[in-house]
């Protein structure tokens, strides 16, 4: 056999290629498929810029394809795309083995990762515990607590007219956040414990570079190897996992000591919920927690990063805010943190709607998520005519969405918190397949109350007693590739005291 394709000639096996390619990929009759814009090659060359790269690509085309090496991956940026296949053909798209591969081996068998019953069963026992008063009121109580720290450490380098890298910080706060409420732990990473450090490190790390799998297709090769990216993936993931089974096997012990011990506030956190309900699995516990760490630490601080980002480019809406905050709560500009913490009931935050365009307006163009995929399932055909094939990655674009201006209008790239209000300055909704920040469908984020109830609480406390200003005014911030939309080297403010 060997012979034989030694001696055949060179335009013989040239033409056996093309053959074959052409089987792979000849269109097949009464099927449009969407343009190939690209390759996987043209995807790495844009690494640095990828998103950009996307948007002006999608500005182009709604829907369109990147060749990987002998498969295609389909792009769309059309909201009635999204529909389809986040909630009308659901069934049809999931995470398949090709996304699962991407990210179990940092995320396991979280709800992120899986399809099926194990997301149903995950869903099911999320959805239960995240909609108890217990855990609302719980969570609240925290959030609020971890502002008024975070305020304190504001006011410090304040007052002493140091800059202060606000990206850290809230990796820092909603960290400490995050694991209080899902396992009654104070971490402290604010006042600088380095364990919670080193898990967030480990974490932005691992992330930055599982997303470089999706465009090299030689990943499989490093990761036995350990070599290059996937090197940097595996010695990440030994830091994440023993620092959530450590975490675990603290809070079990914790509440083996205290079985007599009747005190509410031990009981109050997520994880207590689930071992009360005889989830005592130590893998699946850390893949859940894994999973809403991940959820309730990255994206909730990416976005206040993006926020204090666009308040510092508009200062006037920086000011509207904060006076909604003093209106609302009946405070000043000279009440503390504390005062303006316990002010921020139930009642007056639904009274914010200023401030909830504001987020929802940062959200749209710098949405923490940018890019999400799906797997096709079998064969199908999308509302605008397109047809996808069995196997093949689909990703929907909530970064190229939010500047779209056939979606938002001309001005789809300005920051204009207006567009989310109504004549009456009330806040509007808008359909979630066309604004996709929290995902939608079945699939639509469990968290998405609890990180409006974040992002609120800490955006008042901070907005009614600080003025935020950029160390360099003229500087024009940029995102790090990732799975989630970090700003590249952080974020540095002043502070300055409202009086």
């Amino acid at each position: 056999m060997d012979f034989l394709i030694t001696a055949l000639p060179p335009a013989v096996i040239s033409l056996a290629v093309v053959i074959l390619l052409a089987s792979i990929f000849w269109p097949e009759k009464n099927k449009r498929y969407p343009p190939v814009v690209g390759t996987v090659l043209h995807q790495l060359s844009h690494r640095r810029t990828l998103h950009h790269y996307h948007t002006e690509l999608a500005s182009k085309h709604k829907t369109y394809r990147i060749l990987d090496l002998f498969k295609y991956a389909v792009y769309t940026a059309d909201p009635a795309n999204v529909e389809h296949i986040l909630k009308t053909n659901f069934g049809n798209y999931g995470k398949g083995s090709y996304v699962y591969n991407l990210i179990t081996d940092s995320m396991g068998d979280g709800i992120f990762a899986v399809d099926g019953e194990k997301w149903r069963h995950q869903r099911k026992a999320s959805s239960s515990q995240f909609s108890t008063k217990v855990l609302r009121d719980f969570s609240s109580d925290i959030i609020k607590t971890t502002a008024v720290k975070l305020c304190c450490i504001i006011h410090e380098a304040a007052a002493g007219d140091k800059p202060i890298e606000m990206q850290v910080l809230f990796m820092k706060s909603t960290l400490d956040a995050i694991v209080t409420i899902l396992l009654g732990i104070d971490l402290d990473t604010m006042s600088g414990n380095e364990e919670g450090i080193r898990f967030s490190d480990a974490f932005d790390d691992a992330s930055s570079a599982t997303l470089y799998r999706v465009a090299d297709i030689f990943w499989k090769i490093k990761r036995f190897l350990n070599i290059g990216t996937e090197a940097v993936i595996s010695k990440n993931i030994i830091v994440m996992h023993n620092f959530i089974y450590n975490l675990i096997n603290r809070k079990i012990e914790t509440l083996h000591k205290s079985e007599e011990d009747e005190q509410l506030l031990k009981r109050r956190d997520f994880i207590s919920k689930l071992l009360e309900a005889k989830e005592t699995d130590p893998k699946y516990l850390r893949d859940m927690v894994l999973s809403f760490i991940a959820a309730g630490k990255d994206t909730t601080a990416s976005a206040l990063s993006w926020f204090i980002y666009m308040m510092c480019k508009n200062l006037d809406i920086q000011e509207k805010i904060a006076q909604e905050v003093r209106e609302a709560t009946g405070l000043n500009n000279t009440s503390s943190a504390d005062e303006v913490a316990a002010n921020l009931t139930e009642e007056v935050l639904s009274k914010l709607q200023y401030l909830h365009a504001a987020l929802n307006e940062t959200l749209r163009l710098y949405p923490t998520v940018p890019m999400n995929a799906r797997v096709c399932f079998s064969d199908d055909t999308w509302p605008d005519g397109h047809s996808v094939r069995k196997g093949e990655l689909v990703i929907y674009q909530p970064y190229s969405m939010g500047r779209m201006k056939y979606i938002w209008g001309d001005d789809a790239e300005e920051f204009r918190p207006e567009r989310w209000l109504d004549g009456n300055g009330n806040f509007k909704e808008e359909s979630p397949f066309k604004f996709i920040a929290f995902n939608a469908g079945p699939r639509i984020c469990l968290g998405r109350d609890y990180s409006y109830l974040q992002m609120k609480i800490f955006a008042a406390v901070l907005l009614n007693n600080y003025i935020f200003k950029l160390t360099d005014e003229k500087k024009v911030v940029k995102y790090k590739t990732m799975v989630t939309l970090h700003i590249n080297r952080g974020l540095h403010v002043h502070a300055f005291p409202r009086v």
